[in-house]
């Protein structure tokens, strides 16, 4: 970005300072007007070289006049640009980088396209279509600018001054309690509404242990707002990318992220889970996570929490369970009976069918798949109107099937009456196909008398 944009940039970030501190000394509605027209020029400055003149969206104006219609898969599904820098998400659908990111970081844990719940956060880039559009745009003479490395949310020096002054307000042992509960709550607003802010932590080494310590203090150890603020600071913090390792090594950080699971109030509960979903994009910290018991207290939650606390919830045992380590611990901890009870009062069934199939190679967890979970399963298959859903019942029915010859008999019985598994190895998904198939050879080979195989 050139110096222009800086430029525009500083007056954007003091204008949206001045409305969130209360608008004092500006004309509340000039001031909106003047932050829109920023954002405009700020956007042409940055996207004005690949659109070569006035067109947007899905046509590009050339040079010489003409329009040229860009073809649909060159688009990020959220902007409606052509993409710069297409990234993949887990669901195997492509974005711009820069505008899935902020997606994510508002706390979304689905794919905006197919609205599936991701497995993991992780953006892939996609080589191929960024090589498809570089083609495309050769052929059509429209020069497409790379992206650039500097963003609106850039560390200034008054982030870095602002940053250091609430750090030194938490840890100074001269300051005043009501001191260091004000800086803690300061913290967490900036971090929140400030991306830049989030990446002052990592030129300082030492300043998680600073914000941290607030609640060393004996009066504010126990005390559930600053738990709170502290808890939803990590949050914060950790929705940018280079802070996750940082915050999963620290040897406070997660340990405070399980007691804010173990002991807050369900806001504080809630944000302990998303802080966990998280840092858990990365497997060392899936690892460390799962060491802590805070897959037991997820657990708990997924199954006392309010309606988001429980999607959170499911997000990071999803994730955390994509390390083989921690699918005893979940299972352990009771997840097949908790997800098991969302799926019969159809609550969270898709989160909670995910985290079935994920578990189901697991003997123990298939053991805990009691009869009814059998015949909720296969209603979901009948009923259920994604075929994601679908597929992954199939898979934990496959897998209940190959171990247990009693619910390999009540599938069967359900096969006699309904013909589920027929219909699903031909309307399924290619892996739904297979495991209906080879539920349906198993009931011929094993049970030969069956009604069903006559």
């Amino acid at each position: 970005m050139d110096k222009g944009a800086e430029g525009l940039k500083t007056k954007l970030r003091r204008l949206v300072d001045a409305i969130a501190d209360g608008g004092e000394g500006c004309d509340e509605l000039e001031t909106y007007d003047e932050v829109a027209r920023l954002v405009l020029e700020i956007r042409d400055l940055k996207f004005g070289a690949a659109r070569n003149g006035k067109g947007g969206g899905g046509n590009f104006q050339k040079k010489e006049g003409s329009v040229v219609k860009v073809p649909e898969h060159f688009l990020c599904p959220l902007s409606s640009e052509l993409m710069r820098d297409p990234v993949l998400l887990s669901s195997g659908q492509t974005y711009e980088r820069c505008f899935i990111q902020e997606w994510l970081s508002t706390g979304n844990r689905t794919c905006p396209r197919t609205q599936q719940v991701l497995s993991h956060i992780t953006l892939t880039p996609n080589h191929l279509v960024r090589g498809m559009i570089f083609d495309w745009c050769t052929k059509n003479g429209i020069s497409l600018s790379p992206p650039s490395d500097t963003d609106l949310d850039l560390v200034t020096g008054n982030d870095r001054s602002t940053f250091t002054s609430l750090l030194d307000n938490i840890s100074s042992q001269s300051s005043p309690i009501s001191v260091k509960k004000q800086a803690i709550k300061d913290l967490r607003l900036l971090t929140k509404r400030n991306k830049s802010f989030r990446a002052v932590i990592g030129e300082k080494p030492g300043g998680i242990s600073q914000f941290l310590s607030v609640l060393s203090v004996p009066t504010l150890k126990d005390n559930p707002e600053v738990l709170e603020d502290t808890v939803t600071t990590i949050l914060n913090l950790s929705i940018h990318d280079s802070n996750k390792k940082i915050l999963g090594e620290h040897g406070e950080a997660v340990p405070i992220l399980v007691t804010g699971l173990r002991t807050g109030t369900m806001e504080t509960r809630r944000n302990s889970a998303a802080a966990l979903f998280s840092l858990s994009a990365l497997d060392s910290n899936k690892v460390i996570i799962g060491g802590l018991c805070a897959i037991k207290f997820l657990v708990d939650l997924l199954e006392d929490g309010t309606l988001e606390a429980q999607k959170d919830a499911a997000a990071a045992i999803f994730s955390l369970c994509m390390v083989h380590e921690n699918r005893g611990r979940a299972i352990q901890c009771g997840v097949v009976d908790v997800v098991l009870q969302h799926i019969i009062q159809e609550t969270l069934v898709d989160e909670s069918l995910a985290i079935l199939a994920l578990l189901c190679g697991d003997q123990e967890a298939v053991e805990e798949i009691k009869e009814n979970g059998v015949h909720c399963l296969l209603k979901v298959i009948r009923e259920n109107p994604c075929k994601r859903n679908k597929e992954n019942a199939v898979v934990v029915l496959f897998a209940v099937c190959m171990y247990n010859r009693k619910m390999l008999r009540e599938v069967a019985k359900d096969e006699k009456l309904n013909g589920t598994m027929e219909w699903l190895a031909l309307n399924g998904t290619s892996r739904a196909q297979r495991k209906a198939a080879g539920i349906l050879d198993k009931i011929k080979r094993t049970m030969p008398k069956t009604p069903y195989s006559c």
